[in-house]
């Protein structure tokens, strides 16, 4: 079966968990976390949660595993966190976390940023995997990179992902 049977077969529908990784962030002022949830709900699909966590393993960690308990999420997206500064953890949590890694959603986000700012693009650590059967996608924290990777990326095949991950 080929990636269009597995779209036909997949949920059009998915309920997502959004956490914003900062410790400059706030609710009030979160608008990477915002627009996922806008692109989320413009595609109809259901926010189960979301959360404003500090950039440190240990709260992302407790995060993701909240969000993981809830039956009613499919698919936890984090941004923030992605890149090389000594307060960036976000990659350090979730890749001990991982028990499958989809390392092309990495190489796509780079391959996109790279034809938008050039090498600069190489610094971002976005990964994606899956992690108690929910799939995780973890975006840089920039409103211009979550864009280009929620609608390239993660809401083109976010049903088809979901189907693959709980077979």
């Amino acid at each position: 079966m080929g990636h269009v049977e597995h779209r036909a077969r997949a949920p059009r529908e998915v309920g997502c968990f959004v956490v914003t990784c900062s410790d400059t962030r706030t609710e009030a002022d979160d608008r990477s976390g915002a627009l996922i949830r806008d692109l989320l709900k413009s595609r109809d699909h259901r926010l189960t949660g979301s959360a404003v966590v500090r950039d440190d393993p240990a709260a992302i960690t407790a995060a993701i595993e909240r969000a993981a308990a809830d039956p009613a999420t499919q698919v936890i997206i984090l941004t923030g966190g992605t890149g090389l500064s000594r307060r960036d953890s976000t990659f350090e949590a979730i890749d001990r976390l991982l028990e499958k890694r989809l390392d092309g959603f990495g190489e796509g986000c780079r391959w996109l940023s790279f034809q938008e700012i050039g090498p600069p693009a190489m610094l971002s650590r976005a990964t994606a995997g899956v992690y108690r059967g929910k799939v995780l996608f973890s975006l840089p924290g920039s409103e211009g990179a979550v864009r280009l990777a929620m609608e390239r990326l993660v809401l083109p095949e976010l049903g088809h992902v979901v189907w693959l991950a709980g077979r």
